[in-house]
Order: C-alpha cells, then sequence, then structure tokens
C-alpha cells in the first residue's frame, strides 16, 4: 500500500489538477505548514514525514502511525 500511497502522491504533484488527490494535498499541505511554522520542527526529515504521512490520512482514511 505505501508504495500506492507514494505513486499517488508524484501523481498528484505532478497534475495539480488531478481532483481526486487535490483536498488531500491541501489539507497535508496546511497543516504541515502550520507545524513547520511553529518551530517545533528540529529537522526537515521530520517535516518531509509528517507531509507524507498526512497526505496517506486524507487518501485513505487510515492512521499511518499504525503500520
Amino acid at each position: 500500500m505505501e508504495e500506492d500511497i507514494g505513486k499517488r502522491l508524484v501523481q498528484a504533484i505532478k497534475d495539480p489538477n488531478n481532483l481526486d488527490s487535490r483536498e488531500s494535498i491541501a489539507k497535508a499541505m496546511e497543516l504541515t505548514k502550520a507545524y513547520a511554522s511553529s518551530g517545533s520542527a528540529t529537522h526537515f526529515s521530520t517535516v518531509t514525514k509528517l507531509f507524507y504521512d498526512l497526505f496517506e490520512m486524507f487518501e485513505t482514511g487510515r492512521d499511518p502511525r499504525t503500520k
């Protein structure tokens, strides 16, 4: 499933007019920007992982922490 989410994310970034993932990208981006600007992020990889996990959560409806 993780590979499928990765492919969906790449496709959504490549084609921003893709209606299937537009809402997931927007929600994940908004929450990630809020986290990054809060000063809580101490490493770049934390921000990228958070964005990926949020995108996965909005796309699948499942908690990515349960892997």
